[in-house]
């Protein structure tokens, strides 16, 4: 009986219900295919929200080195303490529901950015009309603080995500590695989507609430996936305040610092708006702190840099020196330049290049480029434009400068060492140069910069604005050339009265070497702007 026994349970083999294996097998491929979407997701939010970031503040603060420095400062140091706390918090509760409903979390507070930061970025506006430096920066830490918690909260989801697919010590690298990796490639995504397509397409507001989606969506099915229902339902409804905050939010970017606005947008380069001052019609640029051009149907000149760069051609030393034939303008903007020189000199061919295509077609929707037949446009940049190109010119005009900020690159000697190539003999390099009524040095430094490639180089300062054109040649320029060359003008001519501006109010100086003078390996432009902004500031604001 007993080897009976034996033998019948040698024989008897337990049956396994492999049924629940079988679900939870299921139940980790789902988790699983939910986690690497969050993953992908997170990457490509936390990009996104920095690139977009920068263009919410850009109207306001600009987008400096200084600006993008702190964008990216910040969010390395965010998405840093994430990683931390993340991966503490995933030690202690390696429960997918957690990350969900963190994710969830990041993805509301990414929607609410735009709409909480707008009214900070508007007092910023009064601060700096009032040039109340510390409120000014202030409200720019404020803002740049505002994406502390989902970016933090982004940096959870990387390490929390390894610790729920981590089954084996021995595949840990393997499974981090394929997970990074997807993150990555997540970012790399997320660096192009928003620039490319959405910013220009919908708008940076509109572009924050797709990111929102981007990260809710896998985040609510995760927890919708894990029964996780009813914060799943709160998460959701949660999610209602993003367009509420976007009815309640006001109409446009930004209020105009002057005029009426009638237009604006943004570009995949500028946030563009036009105003309407009594019937002139002024393009304003991203933080709105200066008039890149301006249009007045029933009168041409402008009082403004614009109408100076007529007068350049005259200074050059002989009697009755010979009028431009064709110019090439560095920033054509709304084509004020371009129709000032067509006013003085005649239809002469004129080369305009404009680096953003969303700013030619608003010259020509409300600045009546296409009058100016004359003009042909070419979307590049500057320097690619010049250094690509054998033509040479009589009239080379640069005025593509972000003010306050200066594309470092159209300030170097290499770069006006290329102007100087494309200059016929006797030929002219005009510069467009900001400065303050009483600071000069970053007129200096371009200055400098320009007579170490050019023999001579004079400065004329316009009377009504704060502003100096520069002007560069291979030939003598002079005051006293001017007043011989308008002598053969025509009474007319719109040259005559901004000639007179010059010789009156202008201080027309010559350039002597020495100085600052800025290279492609070494342009300190935004340094030396920002001291002559706070300085101004602290002028203002001590008693």
């Amino acid at each position: 009986m007993a080897d009976t026994g034996i033998a019948k349970q040698a024989h008897e083999v337990p049956r396994r219900d492999t049924s629940g294996q079988r679900d939870n097998a299921t139940g980790r491929v789902n988790s699983a295919s939910f986690l690497r979407i969050l993953v992908f997701a997170g990457g490509f939010a936390s990009i996104g929200v920095e690139l977009t970031a920068s263009r919410l503040v850009a109207p306001y603060f600009g987008s400096s080195t200084f600006i993008w420095a702190s964008l990216i400062g910040l969010t390395l140091a965010f998405l840093s303490l994430g990683y931390v706390l993340g991966g503490r918090l995933a030690d202690r509760r390696p429960d997918p529901t957690v990350l969900y409903t963190v994710a969830a979390v990041a993805a509301v507070a990414i929607g609410t950015i735009p709409f909480v930061a707008r009214p900070m970025l508007t007092g910023s506006l009064e601060a700096f009309n009032e040039l109340d430096a510390g409120a000014f920066y202030g409200t720019l830490v404020g803002t740049l603080l505002l994406l502390a918690p989902p970016i933090t909260l982004l940096g959870f989801i990387s390490p929390f995500a390894i610790r729920l697919q981590l089954s084996d010590v021995a595949s840990a690298g393997e499974t981090a590695g394929s997970l990074y990796a997807l993150s990555t490639i997540g970012s790399i995504t997320g660096s192009f989507v928003p620039v490319l397509v959405l910013i220009p397409t919908i708008g940076t507001a509109a572009t924050f609430i797709v990111l929102s989606l981007v990260l809710l969506v896998p985040a609510v099915a995760g927890l919708v996936a894990a029964r996780a229902r009813a914060v799943a339902l709160a998460t959701a409804l949660a999610a209602l305040a993003i367009p509420a905050l976007s009815l309640a939010a006001p109409s446009g970017v930004r209020p105009p610092d002057r005029g009426v606005l009638i237009h604006e947008r943004e570009s995949a380069y500028n946030y563009i708006q036009v105003v309407d001052e009594g019937g002139r019609r002024s393009l304003i640029l991203n933080e709105g702190r200066a008039v890149h051009s301006v249009y007045d149907p029933d009168k041409l000149l402008t009082g403004g840099p614009w109408d100076y760069f007529m007068v350049a051609p005259l200074l050059v030393d002989g009697r009755n020196a010979p009028a431009p034939r064709d110019a090439l303008l560095i920033g054509l903007a709304g084509g004020t330049v371009a129709r000032q020189l067509t006013a003085a000199y005649g239809p002469i061919p004129i080369a305009g290049v404009e680096i953003d295509p969303e700013i030619d077609r608003v010259a020509r929707e409300y600045f009546a480029l296409d009058e100016l037949a004359n003009v042909e446009v070419i979307v590049a940049d500057g320097r690619y434009a010049l250094k690509s190109s054998d033509a040479t010119f009589d009239l080379i005009g640069v005025d593509a400068y972000r003010q306050p900020y200066i594309p470092f690159q159209l300030t170097s000697r290499e770069f006006f060492q290329e102007v100087s190539d494309h200059l016929r003999p006797g030929g002219v390099a005009v510069v467009n140069a900001g400065r303050t009524s009483t600071d000069f040095r970053l007129v200096e430094a371009l200055g400098a910069t320009m007579r170490d490639v050019f023999p001579h180089v004079v400065a004329i300062d316009v009377d009504r604005y704060t502003n100096t054109i520069l002007v560069g040649s291979d030939t003598p320029l002079s005051a006293e050339s001017l007043v011989q060359n308008i002598e053969g003008l025509a009474d007319a001519s719109p040259v005559r009265e901004v000639a007179g501006w010059s010789l009156t109010s202008g201080n027309i100086r010559v350039i002597k070497p020495g100085g600052l003078v800025f290279t492609d390996d070494r342009a300190p432009v935004e340094l030396v702007i920002d001291q002559m902004i706070l300085d101004a500031a602290r002028e203002i604001t001590t008693p």
